[in-house]
């Protein structure tokens, strides 16, 4: 026999007061700059790795086409 889930009772939340919040958005805000940091960082990576993988198939496009020109021969 199988017995119902027990609800979890937990006390409701306590809107923070007015003057936590300058602290909370500055908070926030610093937050914000590291992340767009991080992530500015990891577009350069990216787009490094994404040039270099373009570079790597034209290279390869190439080097395919001239093994198929040297073998009809």
């Amino acid at each position: 026999m199988t017995t119902p889930r027990r609800r979890v009772l937990r006390p409701e939340r306590v809107a923070e007061s007015r003057d936590r919040s300058p602290r909370l958005i500055a908070r926030r805000q610093a937050q914000l700059e590291r992340e767009r940091d991080g992530f500015e960082r990891w577009m350069t990576r990216l787009r490094r790795a994404a040039n270099e993988v373009a570079r790597r198939q034209k290279r390869i496009v190439r080097l395919e086409r001239t093994l198929a020109r040297l073998q009809a021969e």
